[in-house]
């Protein structure tokens, strides 16, 4: 059992959990005119929650996933998700996030390149 991907995994789901409500009850009445943005911090808390059950499935694991492929996730989620969240408040806020809208497909990209890793060291495993 993996300790750190397994607290990982925890933590991601239960931040997803409190995101996930903020976003059904505080979010959706101030953003009504913005019904996109609603969604995108939904998608935002799916695939944070997805990224979170992943972690938790490693560290039940008995074969080794390699040692780059927890980084790889951890700024992936946190690039993906967490770009997406400020993205979305936008309308409410006095500040612009635009700037991060680049960083949301890079951590698109670092979960892909994180599965195809895991995919490569699964293969290359004694299971």
């Amino acid at each position: 059992m993996k300790k750190k991907y397994i607290i990982t995994g925890i933590v991601l789901i239960t931040l997803s959990i409190m995101l996930g409500a903020f976003g059904a009850h505080g979010l959706k009445k101030v953003l009504v005119s913005f019904p996109e943005k609603l969604t995108s911090f939904e998608t935002g808390v799916k695939y944070q929650m997805y990224m979170g059950l992943s972690f938790l499935w490693l560290g039940t694991l008995k074969v080794e996933v390699g040692k780059n492929l927890y980084p790889i996730w951890l700024v992936g989620v946190i690039f993906f998700s967490f770009s997406i969240y400020l993205l979305s408040i936008d309308p409410i806020i006095s500040f612009s996030f635009s700037f991060l809208g680049p960083v949301t497909p890079l951590g698109g990209l670092l979960l892909i390149i994180g599965w195809l890793y895991l995919l490569v060291n699964i293969i290359k495993s004694k299971i």
